[in-house]
């Protein structure tokens, strides 16, 4: 494996108008540049939820470090969103005080945001297609 290959990865709702404007930000954020997408409903995906089947029916962003390999780890939900924080670092780290709200309470306000995602940013047909410019870093894009 590459180096490229052992990059992160965040899986996420590919219609989800939200969930595509977050990618979105991410994109304009990153310093690293090595953060690699692709939607939930993915091969590359549907692989991650074979290897740790308590994904199975997760309707969530998922942060996997270190994919394939024998280290990966994956996170869900408030988790995830802040281990996509660290990885932006800068400012975004303030945002990592989240972590002194407990996880349970952090996944409830992550969930209830979950559940009105689609009406407040819309729903795509199908995954849109990205940019020219960063579409290497999707996988099966």
């Amino acid at each position: 494996m590459t180096d490229i290959d052992a990059a992160p990865v965040l899986l996420y709702d590919g219609v989800c108008g939200v969930c595509n404007r977050a990618v979105q930000a991410i994109l304009r954020f990153d310093r690293h540049g090595t953060l690699r997408f692709a939607a939930l409903d993915s091969d590359f995906a549907r692989a991650v939820t074979q290897r740790h089947p308590e994904l199975r029916d997760i309707d969530s962003m998922v942060f996997v470090e270190n994919p394939g390999r024998p280290d990966e780890r994956v996170s869900i939900r408030s988790s995830a969103a802040l281990r996509v924080v660290s990885y932006l670092g800068g400012p975004f780290r303030m945002l990592l005080a989240a972590r002194l709200i407990p996880a349970a309470l952090r996944d409830r306000l992550y969930d209830r945001f979950a559940a009105v995602r689609y009406r407040l940013a819309g729903r795509h047909d199908s995954c849109p297609v990205p940019a020219a410019e960063v579409r290497a870093r999707f996988l099966e894009a």
